[in-house]
């Protein structure tokens, strides 16, 4: 099966030209790389062309969801690679490929890597949230007690990640799928906008099929991580976040489960909020999080 690279930026001057310099170097002559941009307002532009890979420069941002779509569309390959402009790949992809031929399989993930090579343990896979995993995050349980049970069976801290197995949700920065699961369940949802659990829910709508997803650690990606998100403010960001975390709330979670998000969105964002007012001497933290309880407020009311 031929595969493409598809690879979304926004503002990533300082890291695309090492992403796209990797993936030349260990594409296989069946493999295509495709950038798509989401109007940056930087030099990443001239980074891609400079390496004469195939680019689709949108004049908006369409989101990451609607970008991926987008860059699956304009390929004709089995497999799509969803690669992050952060990462840089350090091996080639034959053993994702493998695993993706497999029967029942939708794809499989690599392993992500920090600049000093240990393994990114809680992100480069997960299970995929439960209402107890989201409540404990947005209540910052998670924060002052990692080691809890709800937080350890999310982010994996039970798996081996130098082991080859079935998980739930690998990361998008290093995700492969084939193209006939994405046509299946309709492509990445766009209403994730702009970013933000559009993979997690591309990840659970593909299970609820009936498919599974494999972990590959033999593909391995330096990942440096939300090089995007610093130059979008801590306003936007937070709505951002909770915005797509209460979307996906309300599509996989039970009425009951959803509201139990909602109220736990509102109680740590006044937590949040009074803290930050204390510690930063300041008002904007009513400011940054006024908006997210807004969003969560509506979602105690209107629900779905």
């Amino acid at each position: 099966m031929s595969a493409s690279i598809v690879i979304v930026t926004f503002n990533s001057e300082g890291h695309i030209g090492a992403c796209l310099d990797a993936c030349l170097a260990h594409c296989a002559p069946d493999e295509t790389v495709l950038v798509v941009d989401n109007a940056s307002q930087d030099a990443t532009l001239e980074e891609v062309r400079r390496r004469g890979v195939a680019l689709i420069a949108n004049p908006e941002n369409r989101g990451f969801a609607g970008a991926v779509n987008q860059g699956v569309r304009a390929s004709s390959s089995d497999l799509i690679l969803l690669l992050n402009p952060d990462a840089v790949l350090e091996t080639g992809l034959d053993p994702l490929r493998r695993a993706c031929a497999q029967s029942g399989v939708a794809g499989a993930g690599g392993k992500l890597v920090d600049a000093n090579g240990a393994v990114q343990a809680g992100f480069t896979v997960r299970r995929l949230p439960t209402a107890t995993a989201l409540l404990f995050e947005v209540l910052g349980i998670n924060r002052l007690w990692p080691g809890n049970r709800a937080n350890w069976h999310y982010r994996c801290s039970d798996l081996d990640l130098d082991r080859p197995g079935r998980v739930e949700q690998p990361a998008g920065a290093l995700l492969m799928f084939r193209r006939e699961v994405w046509q299946e369940i309709g492509g990445f949802d766009e209403t994730f906008f702009p970013l933000w659990f559009e993979d997690v829910d591309f990840c659970r709508r593909a299970s609820d099929r009936g498919y599974s997803w494999s972990y590959i650690p033999s593909v391995v990606a330096r990942h440096a991580g939300g090089h995007s998100l610093v130059k979008i403010s801590l306003e936007q960001r937070q709505l951002y976040w909770y915005g797509s975390l209460l979307r996906y709330s309300s599509k996989h979670f039970r009425p009951w489960s959803h509201w139990v998000v909602c109220f736990g969105i509102l109680v740590g964002s006044v937590a949040r909020m009074v803290a930050g007012m204390f510690a930063e001497r300041s008002l904007k933290p009513i400011a940054v999080f006024g908006g997210v309880m807004q969003l969560a407020g509506r979602g105690c009311l209107f629900g779905r």
